[in-house]
């Protein structure tokens, strides 16, 4: 768990960017990253020419001879001039230009072979740069488990929405979606808009603490404010002593680490974010790759991905942004014939998954009420031709400060049909609704994915389907008669309690008496003057 120590660093390196002239949130994350990346190539460089010293085997280098002054180690002392000559003009290319061939299979670093390429410093200050470079060097990047959350606590500075309307889903609302799915320690995960990597990361943090025995102990006591791991009386480090009845094989680890999850998304930005993410926090090679998951290119370059390539997809698609209707897959076209994003994407996921496959997709409200052809095929598909599990509406204002927007989270299992719909209201998430999002007592998500867990269809015939209360059934039959409306407002019954008035010549008396009393007021003050 990250200290007020660490956040503090983070604080001060952010509001060094701020004075020194870059506000844009995502650029300043950007930057950073670029710098915790040409730290973590020259850490793991140092590992496995320790591990090459005792074993005499010979490993993969990512710095040549020629490239040693490239190292992290080598160049962070330099003074300004020299130091913003050398990352300028001879680091970012490095990145470019070498890092898919330096970087062997299993370390860290080469997940961003792919997108490095267009990596650009954007400090124009010198004095800047060598402040920046100072502070990322004493983070605690050695640390697999503070850096996963002190960059989460990086990313949590992004408060602004991206051009193609995506933005960071809130991580507690990640959280409730990947316990509703419960993924297996087995599960092909994948997210078609990855963005920063948020679902892809609680996914496996959540299989983490699934699958691993902490024996009573708090994973953040194992370590000291900096972030140091403690050692026992005999100099082990605690983690290794408490984690050792870990219930996770070496082949499964391996399938967590090169083919568990899966991300795709178009903005080359976002990717080197969520590869930084996923890397921090783990995973040493996540397959993300620079895709728009709708083209027609995507069923070319990644065929095994893009149909029933997955067992379970969790998303948060963007809502709007520009679409070459002509570059679309044909096949998603069939499946729902529109150019809304938020409609295709739906169709994508369902074309993506297993059959046996589920999803959780957050969609804007128009997705479960829209009365255009698009919307209604769209929706018939989800109920006629899969098992659409569950309907959850979100309050409007999870997404503050981003946007406004009613969502909600679309539940199904791909194949079979549709007999019953569950639907749940959740009317808060222990934040407020303002911009401010500021914690509250109230917080119905604990209770939705308890309920969804629990939830018997046997009663959706019942008096016990009560739909005045949260958790409620509606039918298919019933779903179909309404065009397939899935929106909850169609379904939930409010009740109304009426409300007891005195009779209308008991409230005039009232307010005659009232009047004469004023009166009565203003003649004494009258006297009194």
């Amino acid at each position: 768990m990250i200290t007020g120590q660490l956040k503090s660093k983070i604080d001060k390196l952010w509001e060094e960017f701020w004075t020194g002239g870059i506000t844009n949130p995502l650029t300043v994350v950007e930057q950073i990253t670029f710098l915790m990346y040409a730290r973590l190539l020259d850490m793991n460089e140092q590992k496995d020419e320790k591990l090459s010293s005792r074993t005499g085997k010979a490993f993969s280098r990512r710095f040549s001879d020629e490239q040693q002054h490239l190292r992290w180690q080598n160049f962070r002392h330099l003074g300004a001039d020299k130091l913003y000559k050398l990352v300028k003009d001879e680091l970012f290319p490095f990145f470019s230009l070498s890092s898919a061939n330096t970087v062997k299979e299993g370390n860290e670093g080469s997940v961003f072979a792919e997108f490095m390429k267009d990596a650009q410093l954007m400090i124009q200050k010198q004095t800047l740069l060598v402040k920046a470079v100072e502070m990322v060097n004493d983070l605690p990047l050695e640390n697999s488990d503070t850096k996963g959350d002190l960059y989460e606590y990086l990313l949590s500075k992004l408060t602004t929405a991206g051009i193609n309307g995506q933005f960071r889903t809130p991580r507690h609302i990640i959280r409730a979606m990947v316990e509703i799915l419960d993924p297996a320690i087995d599960s092909r995960i994948c997210d078609p808009s990855t963005g920063t990597g948020g679902f892809l990361v609680n996914s496996y943090e959540y299989l983490m603490e699934k699958y691993t025995s902490i024996h009573g102990v708090e994973r953040e006591a194992l370590f000291d404010e900096q972030g140091k791991p403690l050692l026992d009386a005999n100099g082990k480090q605690l983690e290794n002593v408490l984690y050792s009845g870990d219930l996770i094989s070496p082949e499964q680890r391996k399938h967590i680490d090169t083919d568990m999850f899966h991300g795709f998304d178009f903005d080359a930005t976002m990717l080197r974010v969520a590869a930084m993410n996923l890397v921090m926090h783990g995973i040493k090679q996540p397959d993300i790759h620079y895709q728009d998951t709708l083209s027609q290119n995507f069923k070319e370059r990644f065929p095994k991905a893009a149909k029933n390539g997955f067992d379970i997809i969790l998303a948060n698609p963007p809502f709007k942004g520009s679409l070459d209707e002509e570059d679309v897959c044909p096949e998603i076209l069939r499946k729902v014939k529109t150019k809304k994003t938020e409609l295709l994407f739906v169709g994508l996921i369902e074309n993506m998954l297993k059959i046996g496959g589920q999803s959780a997709t957050i969609v804007p409200d128009g997705v479960l009420f829209g009365s255009s052809n698009a919307h209604q095929q769209l929706r018939q598909l989800l109920v006629e031709k899969n098992q659409l599990e569950a309907v959850v509406s979100l309050p409007s204002g999870v997404f503050k400060p981003y946007a406004g927007v009613s969502t909600a989270i679309l539940i199904f299992t791909k194949g079979g049909s549709t007999d019953h719909v569950w639907f749940y209201d959740v009317q808060a998430d222990g934040f407020s609704l303002d911009d401010k999002r500021s914690p509250i007592k109230d917080n119905d998500l604990p209770n939705l994915v308890k309920s969804y867990h629990q939830r018997n269809k046997t009663i959706a015939s019942t008096d016990a389907n009560d739909r005045s209360q949260k958790a409620f059934w509606v039918s298919k039959e019933e779903i179909a008669g309404n065009k397939y409306d899935l929106s909850i407002n169609r379904y939930k019954q409010v009740v109304y309690a009426e409300q007891q008035y005195d009779d209308p010549k008991v409230i005039l008396s009232k307010l005659v008496a009232l009047e004469n009393d004023i009166l009565a007021d203003l003649k004494a003050l009258e006297g009194m003057l």
